[in-house]
């Protein structure tokens, strides 16, 4: 409606960059919401909390921390209220004890498992970190990515911490660390070797299994008439690979955009989520020559990526990756990480549970005499689920810049 009144105004008016620059932002994030992958990206917001609070603890000696240590660190994960009262909702996840005076945390034995089982995957999927880092090298301009990029994403690929000191030396014969300017900043991974075998996209892999011309899928509702009328004219032109040499192509031209969306879907197609920040792929707008306005190009594509907003935090997902809120292939990390998601969930349940009872036997004592109604009305608001907290909330989400800081993390990596 703004849109229209801001478009009925005289043409000198409209001219304004200020209201230009209006227009710009009113119509930048105008997708159609998707409920089920606007779920895909608000789930388990707790987890990435939690994991954070997982690896500050295996780096303690004895892997425990004094809870006075853990406290200190709330406040750079952005959270408020006590460290004590926060891990007793996890009792599946952490335990508490108490050394001399001093209450500890460690992790319990089921959570060490489960690190157990995500550092043996870890070591398992090796090969395939490689191949990754290795496809990312070679879709580059210069066949080399800066080190401080690649660590902005690493966790969406799935690289362990240490891939550049544990994985990058054991391979020589596909990588070389360089550093053509001296300066700290700008270490790079450079590609030695060019396999052929990894030059195949997943769109063009997809289609050698089905006997087919490589092409995008679109997955517009039918009533999309318009939409899908451009995704047909968009798919008509011959399909371009990442892996192709594209000094002949003139940027700005059909050609180029079918280029750069054949690559943004190859980057998605390599995480683990398939989904990842805009402005963290932005950075790479150089090294893979994508167009300056990416977030216009990913949104005039709105078949192959969903663009979301979510948490002031703009992100696009592959659209093909998901069924409904589900993702359809699991990489076998990302099966060990839900595994860690529903152990949180099960000690929080056990948690809302006890703490029910308790208030249960507390009213009982008083002599309350509550109807069923009223019964399960109050039950219902002693539980804390994924989205309240009564107790420690996290650290100041009514305050926009707060949040903004926080749910930084949730597209950081770690999270599905």
């Amino acid at each position: 409606m703004l849109l229209r009144r801001l478009n009925n105004c005289g043409s000198r008016f409209c001219s304004s960059p200020f209201l230009q620059c209006i227009v710009r932002n009113l119509s930048l994030w105008s997708m159609k919401k998707d409920p089920e992958l606007e779920s895909a990206l608000s789930r388990n917001r707790r987890w990435i909390v939690n994991n954070q609070i997982k690896n500050i603890i295996l780096r303690y000696p004895n892997q425990e921390i004094p809870l006075k240590v853990l406290q200190k660190k709330f406040k750079t994960l952005d959270l408020q209220g006590k460290a004590l009262n926060w891990v007793k909702k996890y009792p599946c996840c952490f335990e508490v004890h108490l050394l001399g005076d001093e209450y500890y945390c460690r992790l319990t034995k089921r959570m060490m498992h489960l690190v157990e089982e995500e550092e043996s995957v870890k070591d398992m999927q090796e090969p395939v970190f490689v191949k990754r880092l290795a496809k990312l090298l070679m879709m580059s301009v210069h066949k080399r990515l800066n080190v401080v990029k690649i660590n902005e994403l690493k966790r969406n690929f799935g690289f362990p911490d240490d891939y550049l000191i544990r994985i990058v030396p054991k391979y020589p014969n596909l990588f070389r660390v360089v550093n053509y300017s001296g300066r700290r900043s700008s270490m790079e991974i450079e590609l030695v070797y060019w396999d052929p075998d990894l030059a195949i996209s997943a769109i063009e892999e997809s289609a050698n299994k089905e006997g087919t011309e490589p092409c995008f899928s679109c997955l517009l509702p039918s009533t999309w008439v318009k939409s899908w009328e451009r995704f047909r004219e968009f798919n008509s032109s011959p399909y371009i690979s990442p892996y192709s040499d594209h000094s002949g192509l003139v940027e700005g031209t059909k050609e180029m955009e079918k280029r750069a969306v054949a690559l943004l879907h190859e980057l998605l197609s390599l995480t683990l989520w398939k989904k990842a920040s805009i402005v963290k792929l932005g950075h790479f707008k150089r090294e893979f020559v994508l167009p300056d306005k990416l977030n216009i190009m990913l949104l005039k594509h709105p078949g192959i990526f969903y663009v979301s907003n979510k948490y002031q935090i703009y992100t696009v997902l592959l659209g093909e990756g998901y069924n409904g809120s589900e993702l359809i292939d699991k990489d076998p990390l990302v099966v060990v990480k839900d595994k860690f998601g529903e152990l949180m969930q099960e000690g929080l349940h056990e948690y809302n549970e006890r703490r029910r009872l308790v208030n249960l036997e507390k009213r009982r004592k008083k002599g309350f005499l509550l109807n069923r109604a009223d019964k399960i009305i109050k039950d219902k608001s002693l539980e804390i689920s994924d989205s309240e907290d009564h107790g420690d909330k996290l650290g100041g989400l009514l305050d926009p810049e707060e949040r903004k800081r926080f749910y930084k993390v949730l597209f950081d990596d770690d999270a599905p």
